[in-house]
């Protein structure tokens, strides 16, 4: 039973995807006498939390009920009060928790403060899931640094454009209403300035109902991003980020950022933008997440400085041939497979004729 509704306290959860960040994505359920009274989840950034929603649902009396939470109640005073205090206020009896928070700030004190009340406390259901759930939650708060997904979408013989740069579309409408969920759960999406040149791609999320665009970040180390381009002039909440250097013209520069782009200079790493230096800029910024969609010098660049947590690979079931088509990654490449990149937990789905390989880059310490 306990599964049963942390399932449910995940579904809930899931409500709040694109909302949040960089808050984590938590559902809550409240059963007494073998049903549910209450349910709720987070809804957006500084809202209430789960538990409190959960609370202010309740169709009945909440004393004696049991309680379960996707992640550990929250001890700290932030945007809203600790959730724990009103939880024990309630007279709560029993307290089933998916995982423990890894902030630093909660880590077990909630935990430790709810069984000292008498509250019994059950923790780690459906514990896996609830992490991959909030990945991007778990790595920026442990790291201050973003979650990334390298995504891609290639033909069967590997090329993600043909010779003449043509790549649209390699992968059927499913797989791309996917890649738009994709946009609208993470808070970034980063490019290279190759793509602004050559396909002046909107890069915002394109999905039935409401739909959250993300931070459009652009790589570009000398200032080349078209100021007719599409993303420098379409008008977007969340705003656009040009990564650059002092290789920038100062004329495009301030025509830039009287356009309203925001600028990021990075130190010059082999004469590029320095990667590491940025998504440590990221981070200091609060964009716990990042989509890459970029080409393959810029998902070759990403991967050689170990950024990159998460692949998303979507197969098309075409084939373009020829030695100067692109391919998802570029660069120099390895001489030995000893040397290669490896990717562990593979999971694949198929979406009509299209298959999507997800899985995770491998650290080696």
């Amino acid at each position: 039973m306990d599964e049963k509704y942390m399932k449910r306290a995940i579904e809930l959860a899931k409500k709040g995807e694109g909302l949040v960040s960089p808050n984590p994505l938590v559902g809550a359920v409240i059963v007494k006498d073998g049903k549910v009274i209450g349910e709720g989840y987070h809804k957006y950034y500084g809202g209430n939390h789960a538990e409190i929603e959960a609370f202010n649902s309740a169709v009945d009396e909440v004393e004696g009920a049991t309680m379960y939470v996707t992640l550990e109640p929250c001890f700290h005073q932030g945007k809203t009060p600790p959730c724990v205090n009103e939880i024990i206020k309630r007279k709560i009896k029993r307290i089933v928790i998916g995982i423990k928070d890894p902030n630093s700030l909660v880590a077990g004190q909630s935990i430790k403060l709810l069984e000292d009340e008498k509250i019994e406390v059950v923790v780690g259901v459906c514990s896996e899931e609830i992490k991959i759930l909030n990945e991007e939650f778990i790595k920026y708060i442990t790291t201050k640094e973003p979650f990334c997904i390298l995504k891609s979408a290639m033909t069967l013989d590997g090329k993600i454009a043909t010779k003449t740069g043509d790549s649209k579309w390699i992968t059927n409408e499913k797989s791309r209403e996917y890649v738009h969920k994709l946009r609208n759960r993470l808070s970034a999406i980063m490019v290279g300035v190759d793509t602004i040149i050559k396909d002046d791609p909107m890069l915002n999320t394109r999905l039935a109902g409401i739909s959250i665009d993300p931070i459009k970040i652009i790589v570009d180390t000398k200032g080349r991003i078209p100021i007719e381009s599409r993303v420098v002039n379409m008008d977007s909440d969340k705003g656009v980020i040009v990564v650059t250097t002092n290789l920038v013209d100062k004329e495009k520069e301030e025509e830039l950022k009287n356009r309203g782009v925001n600028l990021i200079k990075t130190p010059l790493k082999d004469n590029r933008v320095d990667l590491k230096y940025l998504f440590k800029e990221l981070g200091n910024k609060g964009i716990d997440s990042v989509l890459v969609e970029g080409g393959g010098t810029l998902n070759d660049s990403l991967l050689r400085e170990d950024l990159i947590d998460k692949i998303i690979f979507f197969i098309g079931p075409k084939i373009i041939g020829g030695k100067e088509s692109k391919s998802p990654v570029e660069g120099m490449g390895v001489s030995f497979m000893r040397d290669s990149i490896e990717v562990e937990n593979i999971k694949v789905k198929s979406f009509h004729d299209d298959v999507m390989i997800e899985g995770y880059v491998r650290r080696h310490v």
